[in-house]
């Protein structure tokens, strides 16, 4: 029996097993969050294929994700990743990426945990879409402004509208999964 996908996974094995197994799935756990900001941060102006196929390379290379020890990354340690060829090696995005774990933990400290901070800008609940194709899918809502408005004044970098719309969709904060998708299906 085939299978119906939303179309933008049909790449291969890696993006079909990422859109049936993570994406549009809520996450709530301040880990994952964290590892799913850092990876939309680095994916800002390239493919998220380039990013998923990186991802055990990035796990590696920032101790799985660990904000608390991100936010102590050392000026040695940022010219280590520099010469670490299996992630993006882009200074701004790396020194972002440890800002961004100490505002983290900033967030933490006033909300309980980030996952609350985050989710309070949709209530709690995933919000349902039900597009028909992919072009009916928004890059940026309202709502995805808002977030990086608020990131942005908290001192949060690489993390505009674009960025945090995919961080949504990704964390099941949205499920735009398309309507014959069988993900759509299974969530009902």
């Amino acid at each position: 029996m085939e299978i119906t996908r939303c179309g933008w996974c049909e790449k291969d094995d890696l993006y079909r097993k990422y859109h049936d197994e993570e994406w549009g799935k809520p996450v709530f756990d301040d880990e994952t969050i964290f590892e799913f900001l850092v990876l939309e941060s680095f994916q800002a102006g390239l493919s998220w294929y380039t990013i998923l196929k990186k991802r055990p390379n990035f796990r590696l290379a920032f101790d799985d994700f660990d904000f608390e020890k991100i936010a102590l990354y050392s000026t040695e340690k940022v010219e280590e990743l520099m010469l670490n060829e299996g992630i993006i090696r882009n200074r701004l995005k790396i020194l972002a990426t440890i800002n961004n774990a100490q505002k983290f933990q900033e967030i933490q400290l006033e909300f309980g945990t980030f996952s609350q901070y985050i989710w309070s800008f949709v209530d709690g609940k995933p919000l349902v879409n039900y597009p028909q194709t992919l072009q009916d899918v928004p890059a940026t809502t309202e709502i995805s402004d808002a977030l990086a408005k608020d990131l942005k004044k908290r001192g949060f970098k690489f993390l505009g509208s674009t960025v945090m719309y995919a961080h949504m969709q990704a964390t099941g904060m949205v499920d735009d999964h398309l309507v014959d998708c069988h993900c759509k299906k299974k969530c009902g």
